[in-house]
C-alpha cells in the first residue's frame, strides 16, 4: 500500500511545525502544505522585530522538514470530505487522504467610520500587523509618517507601539480595556509596563476607544468615543485575531470560535484535523504559538505512526516579550483568586514587577516584567511537580539573581 497523502491546508507556523515533526517520524512520507501568502512559512511572533529592522524577513523563515512540497501563493477555495479533494482558487484540484487544516486567524478589523477608502480598501495610513507583507507596508508608511496611533493594547499592540517608537516616531496606544495586556498581566505589571512605555515615547490611553478616523486622502487622526482627536498619519489596528474556520464550515466541519476538535485534535469529519489558531479544544482557542506546536508535535506523532496513542489535553503557554527595553514573562493564573496566596516584589527605580501566585504548595501562575533573570526556574517550577518548588519560594526570584550578579 502506498504511503497516504498528507495535506495541510495553511502554510504558517502550525503547518509548518507538523510537516516538520510528521516527517522526521517518517522520512520520505508526501506532505503537501497550500499556503495563501506568495513566500513559505515563517515565524510570525517575529514580525515586530523585521519592522524594526533586527531581522531580515529572509531570517524569519521556518523549516517545514526533508521532502514536504510548500505551494506558496496556492490558496484552498473548498474542501470535499467525501471526495477527499481541494478546490484551488487558481484552478484545479488535488487529493488526499488526511487533512490537516492550519489556516490560522485573520486581524480583527474594528467597525469604525472613516476605516475605509472609497474603494473599500483601508484607508491610506492604516494597517493590520499580521503578514510580512503588511509588515513592509507598515515599515514604508512609517518611514514618512510622523505621528502614530495604535489600535489595541494587547501583546502586538504594544510590541507595535515599542518597534514604531524605535523608530523615532511619538506613538500613542488606545486600549479599550482598563489596563494594558489584561489577559498576561495584573494591573500592577501593567502599570509598570505603561511607565516602561511612557519612557520611549509611547502615550497609552487605557479605558478608551476609537470611534472614527478622520482624514479624506490618507488618515489625519483618531478620535475617541469621549471626544478628543488624536492626531495622526498612522494607524496600527491590533484588535485581536479571529480564527479562520470559513473553509471548514462550507465544508460541513462543526465550528464555534474555533474548529472543533476532541484530544486526538480530528474534526467532525473522518481523517480530517485541526491545529494552531484556527483550533478549538476543550472550548479554548489559544492563538500562541506554543500551544499551535504542541498540537503539531502530538498530531505529527499520531499520524506518523510514531505514537498512535498520542493526545493533546491543553497547554500551559507561558506568554514571553523579549526583545527591546521592555520585557515580560507571564504564565497560569495571574490573579489572585480565593484559596490562593500571592508573593510580590516591585522595584519601581529598575521598573521591575515580580509576582507569584501559589494555591497551596503548587505555582499556579506568575508575572517578570523588566527583569527575566528568573524565568527559567520559574518555568520549571510551574511545568514540574511539586518538588521543583523550593521551601521558600522567593528563592525563585533571589537565587538565579545571585548566581547572574
Amino acid at each position: 500500500m502506498s504511503r497516504p497523502r498528507v495535506a495541510v491546508v495553511g502554510a504558517g507556523m502550525a503547518g509548518a511545525r507538523f510537516a516538520q515533526q510528521f516527517l522526521a517520524h517518517a522520512p520520505g512520507a508526501e506532505v503537501t502544505l497550500y499556503g495563501a501568502e506568495p513566500r513559505g512559512p515563517y515565524n510570525r511572533t517575529l514580525l515586530v522585530d523585521v519592522l524594526t529592522g533586527r531581522y531580515d524577513p529572509d531570517t524569519v523563515a521556518l523549516p517545514c522538514g526533508p521532502g514536504a512540497r510548500v505551494r506558496t501563493g496556492c490558496e484552498v477555495a473548498a474542501v470535499d470530505t467525501a471526495a477527499r479533494t481541494l478546490r484551488l482558487a487558481g484552478g484545479g484540484s488535488a487529493g488526499y487522504d488526511r487533512l490537516v487544516l492550519a489556516t490560522g486567524a485573520d486581524p480583527v478589523l474594528p467597525p469604525l467610520r472613516g476605516l475605509r477608502a472609497a474603494d473599500g480598501t483601508l484607508k491610506p495610513g492604516v494597517h493590520p500587523l499580521r503578514t510580512l507583507d503588511d509588515c513592509h507596508l507598515l515599515a514604508e508608511d512609517a518611514s514618512v509618517a510622523h505621528r502614530a496611533v495604535v489600535i489595541g493594547g494587547g501583546v502586538l499592540g504594544v510590541s507595535a507601539a515599542r518597534a514604531l517608537a524605535a523608530l523615532g516616531l511619538p506613538t500613542d496606544i488606545v486600549h479599550r480595556a482598563p489596563f494594558l495586556i489584561e489577559r498576561h498581566l495584573d494591573e500592577g505589571a501593567a502599570a509598570a509596563l505603561r511607565h516602561g512605555l511612557l519612557s520611549l515615547g509611547v502615550g497609552v490611553h487605557p479605558g478608551r476607544q476609537v470611534r472614527a478616523l478622520h482624514g479624506a486622502d490618507r488618515v489625519t487622526g483618531a478620535e475617541l468615543a469621549d471626544g478628543p482627536v488624536l492626531d495622526t498619519d498612522l494607524v496600527v489596528l491590533a484588535c485581536g485575531a479571529r480564527p479562520r474556520t470559513g473553509l471548514a464550515r462550507a465544508a460541513g466541519l462543526k465550528a464555534a470560535e474555533g474548529i472543533v476538535v476532541d484530544d486526538q485534535l480530528a474534526a467532525s469529519e473522518p481523517d480530517v484535523f485541526a491545529i494552531g489558531d484556527c483550533a478549538e479544544h476543550r472550548g479554548t482557542v489559544h492563538g500562541l504559538a506554543g500551544p499551535a506546536w504542541d498540537q503539531a508535535d502530538v498530531l505529527a506523532a499520531r499520524l506518523s505512526g510514531a505514537a498512535p496513542d498520542a493526545t493533546y489535553t491543553g497547554s500551559r503557554p507561558l506568554a514571553r516579550l523579549t526583545a527591546g527595553p521592555l520585557q515580560y514573562a507571564a504564565f497560569g493564573e495571574v490573579h489572585e483568586a480565593p484559596g490562593t496566596d500571592v508573593l510580590r516584589l516591585v522595584d519601581a527605580t529598575r521598573g521591575s514587577y515580580k509576582k507569584l501566585v501559589l494555591l497551596g504548595d503548587r505555582l499556579v501562575g506568575g508575572i517578570l516584567l523588566g527583569d527575566l533573570a528568573a524565568v527559567g526556574d520559574l518555568t520549571r517550577a510551574f511545568l514540574g511537580d511539586h518538588a521543583a518548588l523550593p521551601a521558600d519560594p522567593l528563592d525563585l526570584f533571589t537565587t538565579t539573581e545571585g548566581a547572574a550578579g
